[in-house]
């Protein structure tokens, strides 16, 4: 049963999950809304670092709030924001905590002090935890583990499509060219402005981060930077092991999870519409945390698979966070059911 603010009452007697969540930013305030939709799962507090507008959000939203250091607390006093103590006080209350600070922000070892588990996120590398997450793909390796990163929004969205690809028909190699946002909505310090940016590593980062969760796929990335703020777009070529129709490849992926379609002869012919969708969902923030697939953008040639897809960098890999705290933790120990559990919470596929 939903209570008012999105929480859902509980039943029975057993205690659900403590959760923290250190840096109340783009994903941490979405991660947080998350885990309080959740029945097996309590939200303890967020940690900030500043007395900024997001600090003031989290109080106005019922939020308990901390202060990273201790240092901060006389800035959160003068700004008139209650805390509650520092994250060292915080961690004492939790089972796990989600980091959801800027990368290289240094707080391992303040989680191993305090003996609780923890989740990063896709700005951090891989060998941080040497486990990347995703739901469908190693959901059962993360239960109990300690550590986990969850993947950055275009490596989740490349692996919500590419892996049922693979399961289902063989992956002999792919090429994704990601036309990225220049920054998330908010955020006025970042660019480009008026200018398109190509990433001049080949490959792109992205590649070798799909492989940290998928290193068998053969897959070449190629990224360039353009001035948006509302999603990413990735047109994608796959050499399949079989022939296949694009009938068949769009069933597959009317079966996966956290995959949704659009259609540019319905007049999606961009990410404004798409946007628009999850604005007419009435979705929390607007957010779609689904990868949309152009369905009339689905071709295959031989054995060659065209098709675009559009990934909503703020939201993607929040159903993700929320199914990573469900493993660790042994809330669940089948993924699937996991998945159906978060989605149904969110709104997914309802």
């Amino acid at each position: 049963m939903y209570l008012a603010g999105g929480t859902i009452a509980r039943s029975g007697d057993v205690m659900p999950a403590k959760v923290a969540i250190n840096g109340y930013g783009t994903i941490g305030k979405r991660v947080a809304d998350a885990v309080r939709r959740q029945d097996d799962m309590h939200l303890v507090g967020v940690a900030k670092m500043k007395p900024n507008y997001e600090a003031r959000m989290a109080v106005e939203r019922g939020y308990a709030l901390y202060a990273t250091a201790g240092d901060a607390l006389p800035k959160f006093e003068k700004a008139g924001l209650k805390v509650h103590g520092t994250l060292e006080d915080l961690l004492k209350e939790a089972d796990l905590v989600v980091d959801c600070t800027p990368e290289e922000s240094g707080y391992k070892p303040t989680y191993e002090k305090a003996g609780v588990k923890a989740i990063w996120q896709g700005g951090e590398d891989h060998a941080l935890t040497n486990f990347s997450f995703n739901a469908a793909v190693n959901y059962g390796d993360a239960l109990g583990v300690p550590w986990v990163r969850v993947p950055s929004c275009n490596t989740t969205g490349l692996i919500r499509t590419l892996y049922p690809l693979d399961v289902h028909f063989g992956v002999e190699k792919a090429l994704a060219v990601m036309v990225r946002r220049a920054t998330d909505p908010p955020d006025s310090k970042k660019g480009p402005i008026n200018a398109i940016e190509p990433e001049l590593e080949m490959p792109s980062h992205h590649g070798p981060d799909v492989q940290s969760v998928l290193p068998t796929l053969n897959l070449h990335t190629i990224a360039l930077k353009v001035p948006t703020t509302i999603m990413h777009v990735h047109a994608i070529a796959v050499e399949l092991k079989q022939e296949v129709s694009a009938g068949d490849v769009i069933g597959v992926w009317r079966r996966t999870p956290r995959v949704t379609f659009v259609r540019g002869a319905d007049g999606v012919t961009s990410t404004a519409q798409i946007m628009e969708i999850a604005r007419d969902l009435s979705r929390s923030r607007a957010d779609l945390y689904e990868i949309a697939v152009w369905q009339d953008g689905v071709h295959v040639v031989g054995k060659t698979l065209y098709y675009f897809q559009a990934v909503h960098q703020e939201a993607d890999v929040v159903p993700e966070n929320v199914d990573a705290i469900r493993a660790m933790l042994k809330l669940e120990k089948d993924g699937r059911r996991s998945i159906e559990k978060t989605d149904k919470s969110l709104g997914i596929g309802g």
